[in-house]
């Protein structure tokens, strides 16, 4: 059976998936999609919203089984530190499947993740977006940007893979100088 990475990119309306199965040619994707919380529900009802949330994960793990999931941390702005609670809510669903499975859960800098996959970490979402359709060999851009950063998140953790930081990666991903600094993190 080949190794699964499930990439998460979290968000509290949709989170983006996507699964990366490895061969001896590298990554493809096995699924990619959103997972989004109870439409049409009140935005004020956290627990349903929550729980749609979990489910959705809960139905991609069962039915893919990955390896590892790679999730991205939070990001938060000093003027919006709302917003990072609220997507700590869905963090948290995120783990505990994970934890309920056994399934090793590793976060990743958003910035670690745009360096990773386009060799600079203040990639625009276009540019994250472009860079995985190249390294996947997709015929188009995945959409939406939730579906990219999925991927890109799952491509980060198998560029890192057993510590080395190219595991498996074509070398056209990266300079000699992004590696460097890669290693250097």
């Amino acid at each position: 059976m080949p190794t699964r990475i499930l990439g998460l990119d979290p968000g509290l309306q949709t989170t983006g998936y996507g699964v990366l199965e490895i061969g001896p040619a590298g990554p493809r994707v096995a699924e990619a999609g959103v997972i989004t919380s109870a439409p049409g529900r009140d935005p004020a009802d956290m627990a349903r919203r929550l729980q749609v949330l979990y489910d959705g994960l809960v139905e991609v793990l069962d039915q893919w089984q990955p390896e590892a999931i790679a999730v991205e941390q939070l990001f938060s702005h000093y003027d919006h530190p709302r917003t990072a609670v609220l997507m700590a809510h869905a963090r948290g669903c995120f783990f505990l499947a994970g934890a309920q499975r056994q399934i090793p859960v590793i976060s990743y800098a958003p910035t670690r993740v745009k360096k990773a996959v386009t060799g600079s970490g203040r990639a625009s979402k276009e540019q994250m977006q472009y860079a995985v359709t190249r390294e996947l060999g997709l015929a188009k851009p995945p959409e939406p940007h939730d579906v990219a950063d999925a991927l890109g998140i799952a491509l980060c953790h198998y560029f890192q893979g057993n510590n080395r930081i190219m595991g498996g990666a074509r070398s056209a991903t990266f300079s000699a100088v992004n590696r460097k600094m890669l290693e250097e993190e």
